[in-house]
């Protein structure tokens, strides 16, 4: 860390006695009902969006503030790791990219790493912003989406979309904090900053791309969601809502589905040889299995992140996503996390070889399961308390057991 951002940040043990006020005001550690209820707070058809809302609530955010302050665990591990990392450096310094070019794979790109990272930079100041209210890192967070706003015009080669979807996730739930927490990002930053992710953003992840591996699909509509809840745009939040409701089920797998997957709408994959290809060769299909748990854990980990920001995301806006798919989404938690945790691999499961490289994707999943309906998920729980603190993949999740963790 550098020595100007050591000198300016403030440490852990002096926030505490201005954070227990901030939380006391703030309505120290009650959540709102939409935080700990078994249903969401009604928000009728077509009613205003519910801001702060993208993945974080204004009840979760108190509740961090309250956590912090009076140093309970998890939440003061993973603040601590956060604070640490060096996107909470108050010298960081924004890449920005006029066009950011993302091939497949390992090939030479530009602006790529610049791009995610400089978004999970401003969406990790804006939760310090949050945590401590010093102004310096809601400065930082405004610097950085300024100096994105005021250059990029868009994203090209074959990971566009993907690439789009990860930083324009990051970007979303970092303006979303500053936009409704920060009185002093000027209006027409705030809405050169909404134009970029009108042009440069959402045409990109709205479509989807239902012919590639499902964690494509499932991180472009969160990306759709998340852009269209701090956009008030209620024509892509239903489009990402009707995303979510075809492609998950055609993604994690229940016996109710039948002996063969749900197959992708809109893909051109119909035949049982195709499914089983798309699986990765699977040809056993049990509860909980992903498309991609045969490619490696890593990308099915992806897809349940995603799955979990947009079912979040949703209830803080009134909608039961996390309703429609409890019973898959509890199934393949728990299916991901038995083997991430070492059980060997049976025969029928990927010919008894799987890549246990699952990434920070617990928590968001099961704080609603678990903590808010009740739910028995025993493997998740263990797997999510020996990764804690979760921090970030670097790519589009970050800091969630410090906004998310049940207990």
């Amino acid at each position: 860390m550098a020595a100007g951002a050591r000198t300016r940040r403030v440490l852990l043990g002096s926030l505490v006695p201005f954070l227990v006020v901030a939380a006391t005001a703030c309505g120290g550690s009650t959540r709102t009902d939409s935080d700990v209820g078994a249903h969401p707070e009604h928000r009728p058809s077509g009613g205003p969006f519910a801001h702060p809302g993208v993945l974080v609530g204004k009840g979760q955010l108190a509740a961090v503030r309250d956590h912090v302050a009076r140093k309970q665990e998890p939440w003061t591990s993973a603040y601590k790791e956060m604070s640490d990392s060096k996107y909470a450096d108050l010298d960081y310094k924004a890449k920005p990219y006029a066009t950011v070019e993302c091939p497949f794979d390992a090939e030479a790109g530009q602006g790529c790493v610049e791009e995610r990272e400089d978004a999970i930079a401003a969406y990790t100041q804006a939760l310090l912003w949050n945590v401590t209210r010093d102004k310096a890192h809601a400065a930082k967070a405004v610097e950085i989406m300024n100096a994105w706003a005021d250059k990029i015009t868009g994203h090209t080669a074959d990971n566009a979309g993907l690439q789009a979807a990860w930083a324009g996730t990051s970007w979303a739930k970092a303006a979303e904090l500053m936009q409704y927490t920060y009185k002093d990002w000027p209006d027409g930053q705030e809405l050169k900053f909404q134009r970029m992710l009108r042009e440069a953003y959402l045409p990109e992840v709205r479509r989807g791309s239902a012919d590639f591996n499902g964690n494509w699909d499932l991180v472009m509509a969160d990306a759709t969601m998340s852009m269209a809840v701090h956009l008030n745009d209620q024509k892509a939040f239903d489009q990402a809502v009707g995303h979510f409701r075809n492609r998950v089920p055609a993604y994690f797998y229940l016996s109710s589905d039948g002996p063969l997957p749900v197959k992708p709408k809109g893909s051109g994959i119909n035949t049982p040889k195709e499914l089983q290809t798309y699986w990765f060769g699977q040809k056993t299909f049990k509860d909980g299995l992903a498309q991609e748990t045969c490619r490696n854990f890593k990308h099915a980990s992806y897809s349940l992140a995603a799955t979990s920001h947009m079912a979040e995301t949703a209830w803080h806006q009134g909608v039961d996503l996390y309703g429609e798919v409890k019973d898959r989404l509890a199934a393949a938690l728990e299916l991901h996390s038995k083997y991430q945790l070492g059980t060997k691999a049976p025969s029928w499961l990927c010919g008894g070889k799987v890549q246990r490289d699952m990434g920070p994707d617990t928590e968001v999943g099961l704080q609603h399961l678990k903590g808010r309906l009740k739910m028995d998920l025993p493997q998740t729980e263990k797997l999510t308390h020996k990764q804690r603190p979760e921090g970030t993949d670097d790519l589009f999740v970050a800091w969630e057991t410090l906004t998310h963790a049940a207990a």
